[in-house]
């Protein structure tokens, strides 16, 4: 069966629609996360999401939407004190990561009754997507889009040489967290689809591909959100045919474009 006959049914057309926009939205921040080289930040984020998930579950509320102002604050909590304190940038991460796994999962057992999606935020499942998740996606995806075009300049500036930036006049810590909160929106954007586990490949792979054939900012945004697009669409596909996870068909199909594209690049 083709991906057009499944686009039959709502919730592969739901899935499609989720595919896009989670695409969209690794593509233009993973560019800034990978130029940056804040990818470990941005894996210590995505753990830390685990903790609003775990609050939605204990305040009865939907979790994505508890995991967003929960994850805006562990961004800006783990920005600051990665600036402003003289703990290690590596040893904030892995304090906050396991906090916010901890608090996820003390949420959970004081919360009633069983949390039955818990597996899907863990490790995503895009055909379990509903109309809510999009729309929620839709305008993080649009707060994403309008911070990348207002400020892409300043956000440009202090991914290639932050010392520059100040002396351009460049608020230069300002925009890191800034940087991060989007980063933290992003993660909120995938959770439901592909999970708090594969957040990382999905932010960065694509943005590393794109990097290879761009310098320029701009294009190395649309080139990883066309691969981000292709590839999960392409692994809608697949994990529909061989009904397995969709979230770890996606990232293994970018993994192994990105180990073919490094080959060649290095036999020619």
């Amino acid at each position: 069966m083709g991906l057009l006959e499944l686009l039959q049914y709502q919730f592969m057309r739901n899935a499609a629609v989720a595919a896009i926009l989670v695409s969209i939205a690794c593509g233009t921040v993973g560019s800034y996360v990978v130029t940056k080289r804040i990818v470990s930040i941005s894996g210590g984020i995505s753990h830390a999401a685990f903790g609003g998930v775990g609050l939605g579950y204990l305040l009865g509320v939907n979790p994505v939407t508890s995991a967003i102002p929960f994850t805006v604050a562990a961004a800006l909590t783990m920005g600051a004190v990665t600036r402003r304190t003289r703990i290690s940038e590596d040893t904030a991460i892995g304090v906050l990561w396991s906090a916010g796994m901890a608090l996820g999962i003390l949420f959970i057992n004081l919360s009633p009754g069983y949390a039955p999606d818990l597996f899907s935020y863990l490790f995503g499942n895009i055909l379990m997507v509903d109309n809510g998740d999009l729309w929620t996606m839709l305008v993080l995806d649009l707060i994403i889009i309008s911070s990348a075009l207002l400020f892409n300049r300043e956000f440009v500036a202090i991914c290639f040489d932050e010392e520059y930036a100040e002396v351009l006049g460049v608020p230069v810590d300002a925009f890191y967290l800034y940087l991060l909160v989007l980063v933290a929106i992003s993660v909120v954007v995938l959770i439901k689809a592909a999970g708090i586990i594969l957040v990382m490949a999905l932010l960065t792979i694509p943005a590393a591909l794109a990097k290879d054939f761009s310098s320029d900012m701009a294009d190395i945004m649309v080139k990883a959100s066309a691969i981000g697009i292709i590839t999960a669409l392409a692994g809608l596909w697949i994990s529909y045919i061989f009904n397995v996870s969709s979230g770890a068909v996606i990232v293994l199909l970018l993994t192994a474009l990105f180990g073919a594209v490094q080959f060649i690049k290095r036999r020619f």
